[in-house]
This record gives C-alpha cells, structure tokens and sequence, in this order.
C-alpha cells in the first residue's frame, strides 16, 4: 500500500497546480486512499457526504486527469464517504484485496481488446495491422510503430494485442514496458555488482521474449546509452523473429536526438498513425462505452458530448464517466443534455448571445429573407431557401452552442451530418465571402435591435 500511497500524494502535487488554494484545501487535501483493487479501481474517502458530492460535480475531470497521469489510464475512481468507507471495509477486510500494482502476471487491462476498439477512419489501418500482427506475431509486420497524441488509443491497441497473444497463443512469453520501465531497468543492472539482479539477467528479461512491447519509446531520445541497449535488444530479437511493437506520441523522424541506426530500425517495417476521431467516431465510441459501463444516457446528450470534446478518447469518455456520475448522484435513472450542460459548466462557459432562442433566430432569418417559417424548416431545395437554411443552422449553433442532434429535430429531423455540412459551410464562407458575411452582420444587429 505504500507505493499507492507514494504514487497519490504526485496526484495531490498535480492537483494543487489545476485548481485553486481554497479547493485544493477544502475538497483534495482531505481525500485518502482506502484501497487499490485487484480490477484496476481506486478507491477514496473524502472528508464528508458534501465533500464528496462536492468533487463528483464540481472537480471529478480534474480528478480523473491527474489519476489517469499517474496511474495509469486504465484505472477507475471510487469515491467514498466516511460512513461508505466503513461499509467497505467490514465487508472488504477478511479478503484483503488491496494489492500494489504489479505487472509481472499479467501487464494488460482485460477491458482493452479488439472487439471493444471502436473502428473509424482515423484509426482503421491502425487497427487492421494491430490485429495481423496478434495474428502473426513476428510475420506480418515487424517492428509495428504505431504512433499518435494523447488518448487516440495506443495503449487500448497495444493492450489488445497482448490480450489476444495471451489468448490464443499463450505459450508465447510476452513482455510489455514503458520506455522508462526499460531504462530504469538497464540503469539498475549497470549498478548491481554483488546484487541478485545482473546486466546479464536484464538480458535474458528483455531478449528471451517472443514478442516486446515498449510503450512511450520517444522517451529514449536522449540517452544514449540505452539507445546502445536498445538497439542491440532490437537487433537480437529482429533476427531471431521476434515480435517487436512500439508505441509513441510522433513519428520516428520527429523524434529528437534518436540515433540514425534506430530510426533506421523503426522505419524498417510498418508505421501506422492514429489520428483525431471524426464526430461520428466518437459518438460510436461514448455509445461503446455507455455499453460497457452499462450507462444510461440520452442520444442528444451524446451527441452533445461528443461536438465539445472533438480530439482526445480519454476526455471524451471521462466526461461521460462525470455525466453519468452527476445524473445518478441526484436520482435519475437517464441522464439528459442538462444533467451534461451541468458536467460542462465547469469546464466550457455556456454561449447564448443576447439571450436568444432558436426560435427567434430563425424568425430574424425568414423576416431578413423574406421566406416563412415553413419554408426553412421544410423540405425545399432551391437556392433561395437552402441558402438562409445554412445561415440560420449555423447561427445557432455558433450562437445558442446547442448539439447538432437538437438543431436537426428543429430542422423537420434533419441528421446530424446534413446540419454539420450546412454549419461548416457557412463557418468556411464567412472567412472569404463578403456576401455571407453581410448576412451574418446583419441578422446579429436585428437580434439585437429587436
């Protein structure tokens, strides 16, 4: 318990640079580690039933970042009050299931498999040689350097392949690290005269596996005498057909300070990049999500979610996760685009310009082109009412920020992807078009001259 607690007083020290003196003091510095499950949950107890309820509504994002930096992203948090603290504890104190976090059994979350990676455009080649190469480790393609920013889904990949080798080929000895696992390693061998662990057993640990799974390999770029180890661990596992799968956050030729002779190595089988999920990706992957945690969460409120949170997986479903929470804290069996405007507030400053409805939008738009209600909201296609359609979709929704599902039902049920091309399209012309841009201007003014 003691590494828990050494590994949560660096998420305290994160926590007191996110937020402010008073809540740090009021809400983060009374919280404590209860336990740290075998199922990968991180169990708290804050200092009352307010304190807590506090946190879930107001902090719970903040909280899960620093957790996930430390811990690791695959971690849950559980957060208690002092009379469930105790309820856990009768129950829980005869099993001891608090445990410190050792990998050496099985390094890879059992939640990220192929079957729950949820395919798009953004990362479907990706994701086709991730599989081949469980398939076939150390045939298909070798090494894999699969590469992309924060919360994409190279660790769920990763951690895919290693659940399915384990599964279906699990004579195979696999061994899974982060870059700083393997120097932290390497470093403690060179020093370990007259000690158990040896250069010669790092060795064997890193050269006597089938497949090598580093994670976070831009790390290494400026040590150089790892670099050497590496390199010749590469070479020794390259040669006999070993696996080798690499992780990072770039490329290898933005990778500073590696030596030539690796990015050489890396480049020399097949490089996939995982890039930014498009909307629908992500509304695929908070549904996905929602299926696993057995959510219950209304599809305006996902898609709600998933226009404000449009780059990284581990927000996205954290927000989720803080939704979920909020909903359920105040008794409600399905959470709504309130209960997710409320998780939001926080974090994004809600827009209504001059206090306006979509309502009043669209009749500014009619009265400016002369067309009815009707006509907008309809089904015509002729010039002279798609155009002020676009204008008054896009209006509000840079106005009123509502989701694009909720403008559709507005818009006779149009979906969600025919209102985001109209929003886009205007969004593009006000850059160039002074035409659009006359329009746009002078709507706002009768909004607000009205």
């Amino acid at each position: 318990m003691q590494e828990i607690n050494n590994l949560w007083n660096i998420v305290l020290e994160k926590l007191e640079l996110s937020v402010s003196n008073v809540s740090f003091v009021m809400w983060f510095n009374p919280l404590k580690v209860v336990d740290f499950s075998s199922n990968n949950v991180l169990y708290l107890c804050a200092k009352s039933t307010f304190a807590k309820n506090q946190i879930l509504k107001n902090y719970f994002d903040k909280l899960k970042s620093a957790v996930d930096e430390v811990f690791g992203e695959n971690i849950e948090i559980e957060i208690f009050d002092p009379s469930e603290e105790k309820e856990y504890i009768s129950k829980n104190k005869p099993k001891s299931v608090s445990k410190e976090i050792d990998s050496s059994k099985n390094p890879f979350n059992t939640k990220y498999t192929f079957n729950n990676f949820v395919v798009g455009k953004c990362n479907q080649t990706a994701y086709a040689a991730a599989k081949a190469v469980a398939e076939n480790p150390g045939k298909s393609f070798n090494p894999l350097f699969i590469y992309g920013g924060v919360g994409l889904g190279k660790t769920h990949l990763l951690h895919a392949i290693g659940n399915f080798i384990r599964e279906s080929k699990p004579n195979l000895k696999i061994k899974y690290v982060t870059c700083e696992q393997f120097t932290n390693d390497y470093i403690e061998s060179l020093g370990s005269a007259g000690k158990t662990k040896t250069y010669s057993e790092f060795r064997d640990k890193y050269r006597k596996c089938d497949v090598l799974m580093v994670d976070d390999i831009q790390f290494i770029s400026k040590k150089t005498s790892t670099q050497e180890e590496f390199f010749n661990t590469f070479n020794d596992l390259h040669q006999f057909g070993k696996q080798i799968i690499i992780s990072s956050d770039r490329p290898p030729k933005e990778i500073e300070t590696l030596e030539e002779r690796l990015r050489s190595r890396f480049t020399m089988g097949l490089i996939q990049d995982l890039q930014s999920p498009d909307f629908e990706t992500r509304v695929a992957i908070l549904r996905k999500k929602c299926q696993i945690e057995k959510y219950s969460i209304s599809e305006d409120a996902i898609s709600y979610i998933a226009e404000k949170i449009d780059s990284n997986v581990r927000e996205l479903e954290g927000m989720l996760s803080k939704v979920c929470f909020l909903s359920n804290l105040i008794g409600k069996t399905l959470a709504d685009i309130n209960d997710v405007k409320e998780a939001f507030s926080d974090k994004y400053e809600e827009k209504n310009e001059g206090g306006k409805t979509a309502d009043q939008i669209i009749n500014a738009v009619c009265e400016y082109f002369d067309i009815t209600k009707n006509d907008i909201v309809g089904k015509k296609k002729s010039k002279d009412i798609v155009e002020p359609r676009m204008i008054a979709i896009y209006m509000i929704s840079d106005m009123l920020e509502l989701p694009l599902v909720s403008i559709g039902k507005i818009f006779g049920g149009r979906d969600h992807t025919t209102i985001m091309h109209a929003r886009d399209k205007i969004s593009t012309e006000l850059k160039t078009n002074r035409k659009t841009q006359t329009f746009v201007s002078e709507i706002k003014k009768m909004l607000t001259s009205g």
